[in-house]
């Protein structure tokens, strides 16, 4: 391993509209910028994206593993540090997120991974509501241990995830997936204060109910190896 703290990972298609705001977010961390780098993982962007990302990003990797999920296990095979956070390209982080999570790790030597709360990008009242309605159930779950975890805000240990062969690559939860794997190894944690901006434009798009629907849909067809059909998956597209 190499003098990084922590590598952060982010997947990326199509998003020349977006991750500019994540990577000036991601520029402006409490910690030095050579404590930590940005790896990129991209599904193959026709726009601008690239030519974005190479002015703030240390890496970046052409996507072979399928999904979202593979998309991440891609970047954290080339990540340096021992310590991995993943997030959207669509997203915002707050600015001393990476030595909150680095922190927490050292605090607790036993804990594998580390996740937070996210807040709607777009501050409507239904946005917010649905948004912190669900932070409030992702609490109260912990507290039975039950892990309400998400890509756009999770961290780990590299090598336990290695061992547990990382993310699902799934069509869909493969975020949720990973605790199922990950707490076979070692303690996972909740930590309120990583919070992360979350886009609720797919949401807006396509409505919460149908796309809930179709998240639904889609874990339930995996765990039950069910084939999906071709207008119900998950594409790059919809990272």
């Amino acid at each position: 391993m190499g003098n990084k703290k922590i590598s952060v990972v982010v997947p990326t298609f199509n998003e020349e509209k977006y991750v500019e705001k994540l990577l000036t977010t991601l520029s402006w961390q409490t910690i030095p910028r050579t404590d930590y780098e940005i790896i990129i993982v991209d599904g193959g962007s026709v726009d601008r994206t690239l030519e974005i990302c190479r002015k703030y990003a240390d890496k970046i990797v052409i996507q072979e593993t399928p999904t979202v999920g593979g998309a991440r296990n891609d970047g954290v095979k080339n990540a340096e540090a021992d310590l991995v956070f993943t997030t959207d390209a669509d997203c915002m982080v707050t600015h001393n997120l990476l030595e909150r999570i680095i922190l927490d790790f050292k605090a607790y030597p036993d804990v594998v991974m580390v996740y937070g709360v996210v807040t709607p990008i777009e501050r409507s009242f239904k946005n917010t509501f649905l948004i912190e309605l669900n932070n409030v159930f992702v609490k109260i779950l912990y507290r039975f241990k039950i892990y309400l975890s998400v890509g756009a805000n999770t961290a780990f240990r590299k090598k336990p995830f290695i061992i547990m062969r990382g993310f699902p690559a799934v069509g869909a939860g493969d975020d949720y997936g990973l605790q199922f794997r990950m707490r076979k190894i070692g303690r996972i944690m909740f930590d309120g204060g990583l919070r992360v901006y979350f886009s609720m434009r797919r949401y807006e798009k396509y409505g919460f109910g149908r796309s809930f629907y179709e998240w639904l849909y889609n874990v339930f067809s995996e765990l039950l190896k069910r084939r999906v059909p071709p207008e119900k998956r998950y594409y790059r597209k919809l990272y």
